[in-house]
């Protein structure tokens, strides 16, 4: 069983669940290229780059087939690695990232005032307008952040033909319970447990509830 984290995150996010699957399966959790205790990207990383890293890692396990559950940009991650990697065998994918999100009127109007500005306001004093994730990255990790985020993945999950559960917390902003009903119709061999009262981290927020419907999942009881 391999684990793959989220965006400036890293494998330590998964403590529960490594503690809990350990007792019944081999469990390796990465910490990937530029996060957690692996060493800083020295050009920024694509999807790509993340994927050949992975599936290193699973040339390392030594292993036929291996189940994998991966969380928001760890998903996208694994969404590419299915292209080419046949030995994935079931993935849980929580809080997954990489569909094309809808967009606000909100959204849109700061969208078009950041375009306006930026013919006369060089971009780097118009950082409001960027995430707080992004204006805490370097600028090799910006220019990773924009590959990865500019590489939507709607069409890649329409082919994932594993056997897939989602699981997402109800109340997740990052990845809302929309993208997680169009990964349901996406995927065909696939199925949607909802957490509710949880966010984008349910697997550390409800880690009980989550570790159950995994292992079920996993073992076939689900």
């Amino acid at each position: 069983m391999l684990f793959l984290h989220g965006y400036l995150s890293c494998k330590e996010s998964f403590s529960y669940q490594i503690k809990y699957f350990s007792r019944f399966f081999r469990v390796v959790a990465v910490d990937m290229t530029g996060f957690g205790n692996s060493p800083m990207m020295k050009k920024p990383y694509s999807l790509d780059d993340y994927a050949a890293e992975i599936s290193s890692v699973i040339d390392t396990l030594n292993v036929k087939k291996v189940d994998i559950i991966a969380h928001s940009f760890g998903a996208r991650v694994l969404v590419r690695l299915l292209k080419t990697d046949d030995r994935i065998d079931k993935i849980v994918l929580t809080g997954a990232a990489g569909l094309k999100p809808r967009r606000t009127v909100k959204y849109v109007l700061n969208k078009l005032k950041f375009n306006a500005l930026s013919h006369f306001i060089p971009r780097e004093k118009l950082k409001k307008y960027y995430s707080e994730d992004y204006n805490s990255l370097n600028d090799v990790m910006k220019e990773s952040f924009k590959l990865i985020i500019g590489d939507r993945l709607d069409e890649e999950y329409k082919k994932i033909k594993n056997e897939t559960l989602l699981v997402f917390g109800k109340d997740d902003r990052e990845t809302p319970l929309y993208a997680a009903k169009r990964m349901r119709k996406y995927i065909k061999n696939s199925k949607l447990k909802v957490l509710p009262h949880a966010g984008h981290f349910c697997f550390c927020e409800f880690p009980n509830e989550f570790n159950g419907v995994v292992f079920s999942f996993l073992t076939g009881g689900l």
